[in-house]
């Protein structure tokens, strides 16, 4: 029962990180790498406010971070002309070095004996410590949804949307294209450090190699949520994000318990599962495809 709790808990704090990579990847249509460095970055700026005694300014700072990590990605690609794929990879080598020294040149940050948002809102809420921390991932989760789904609804979130679908029709449009961009990747490193942020109040410390393998996880929620809920609004997008998160938590948690898979292997597991997922429409199509050349040959004889 706690490893259920457990990963619905982590499932709902990771939904943010995959729905910073769904307004890369699928809104914006864009191929972010930055993701591993604006989720360490998060987990920093977090880290270091809650020592300070201050965690709910460490949500903002976070997103803050994230977003500044965001502009950075965005200006290589709109500025600079350097490929969206390089440009993230570029700002999350260079954002190794910023976290670094946002957690003073230590590679780990412990919260140990110090409160976070968890510890502060479970000391007012007559739940027990796990429930508590469920019911404040819930209330996040759902505050994000709904910032999510107001914000595209806005002017500037509909030209987002409409670079995502076709850039050269908005650039023909006369919109500035390269301004929305940047927009788009602020909020999406944003929701990805505040991500970040939380994972490290829930577990207690802030590592430098905890980002490692976050664009997987993230891209695999994606995925798998996509797979339950087909339609592709803001909305549903954004709770497709939430519900392959709880079920990627639960498929990793599952394989776990079993014991046929150590704890370390979970970064495997990880790309296993996306593998999978990214080869349904493949398996689809191959079918679909064996089905009509076997109704062919029916009709033939």
């Amino acid at each position: 029962m706690t490893l259920l709790l457990g990963s619905l808990q982590l499932g709902l704090i990771y939904s943010l990180l995959a729905m910073g990579i769904y307004i890369s990847f699928r809104v914006l249509n864009t191929p972010d790498l930055t993701a591993e460095g604006s989720f360490t970055l998060g987990m920093a700026v977090m880290t270091v406010f809650v020592v300070a005694g201050h965690p709910f300014i460490g949500i903002f700072f976070a997103l803050v971070a994230g977003a500044l990590a965001g502009i950075i990605t965005a200006l290589l690609q709109t500025k600079l002309r350097i490929p969206p794929i390089l440009a993230g990879i570029l700002t999350m080598t260079g954002l190794y070095t910023i976290n670094l020294m946002v957690m003073g040149g230590s590679s780990n940050v412990t919260l140990l004996g110090v409160n976070s948002i968890f510890d502060l809102i479970a000391n007012i809420l007559p739940f027990s410590y796990n429930v508590s921390k469920i019911i404040v991932s819930v209330l996040i989760a759902l505050i994000m949804i709904v910032l999510m789904v107001l914000f595209f609804k806005t002017n500037c979130g509909l030209c987002i949307r409409a670079i995502g679908d076709n850039e050269k029709m908005a650039r023909a449009s006369s919109m500035n294209v390269d301004g929305y961009k940047i927009i788009g990747l602020m909020v999406s490193n944003g929701l990805i450090a505040l991500c970040g942020g939380l994972i490290a109040c829930d577990q207690g410390y802030a590592d430098m190699t905890s980002g490692s393998g976050m664009l997987v996880v993230g891209l695999a929620a994606v995925i798998i949520g996509e797979a339950f809920i087909r339609r592709r609004t803001i909305l549903a997008g954004m709770i497709s994000c939430v519900l392959g998160s709880i079920v990627y938590r639960f498929i990793l948690a599952a394989a776990i318990s079993t014991r046929i898979f150590p704890a370390y292997a979970m970064k495997l597991l990880s790309a296993i599962i996306v593998t999978i997922a990214l080869a349904i429409p493949a398996v689809r199509y191959y079918r679909e495809n064996y089905e009509l050349r076997k109704r062919d040959g029916h009709a033939g004889n």
